[in-house]
């Protein structure tokens, strides 16, 4: 019977020392779950954060093509005022750098604001038919002027420039034109 009760104190004290090994490992379980918990909340915070960021993100992109909407209309009266102030500044070097330096806009925002707002597809055509209808004018108007000066002062880079244009778009050659407006 002692060797029954020395197995049985011996099984006790195993199974104490089971029992703290288990009391330790939920202990550490425990501790893991703390901080995997935590670390669950902070990931969740974060993803509120970056929805919340995005969703402002789209209002702002939002707003921010509604007022180029309305700043459109305004860039574009101010661009036709600016250039029928002065004509001269079409030159044959004035390209979509210096429209878009003229106007206190990116090259960007100026290719956008005619892709979208105009019958222009692009700010070179736009200023292709501001020479165009500048050197019809001229025609017109200038009898005495040769189709030289009326080339150089609508800015075209030369006479040949100004004939293929105007024979593209209103099939006659400037002398043509000019010869059709004094008949009239």
């Amino acid at each position: 019977m002692a060797k029954k009760i020395e197995e049985l104190e011996q099984e006790i004290a195993r199974l104490e020392q089971e029992n703290e090994r288990l009391d330790m490992e939920n202990v550490r379980l425990l501790g893991r779950n703390l901080l995997m918990s935590e670390q669950l909340n902070s990931w969740y915070e974060l993803k509120q954060r970056v929805n919340w960021l995005k969703a402002e993100m789209q209002r702002g992109r939002r707003l921010t093509m509604q007022a180029d909407m309305v700043d459109d209309a305004e860039l574009l009266a101010m661009l036709e005022n600016r250039l029928e102030q002065d004509p001269n500044l079409v030159t044959s070097e004035f390209g979509t750098k210096e429209l878009a330096e003229l106007m206190g806009v990116s090259q960007a925002r100026l290719i956008r604001l005619f892709r979208n707002s105009t019958i222009f597809k692009s700010p070179e055509e736009y200023l292709e038919n501001l020479r165009l209808v500048r050197a019809l004018q001229l025609l017109r108007d200038h009898p005495e002027y040769g189709i030289a000066a009326i080339s150089a002062e609508a800015g075209y880079n030369s006479v040949r420039t100004l004939q293929r244009r105007m024979s593209e778009v209103i099939g006659m050659t400037p002398v043509e034109f000019r010869m059709m407006t004094e008949k009239v």
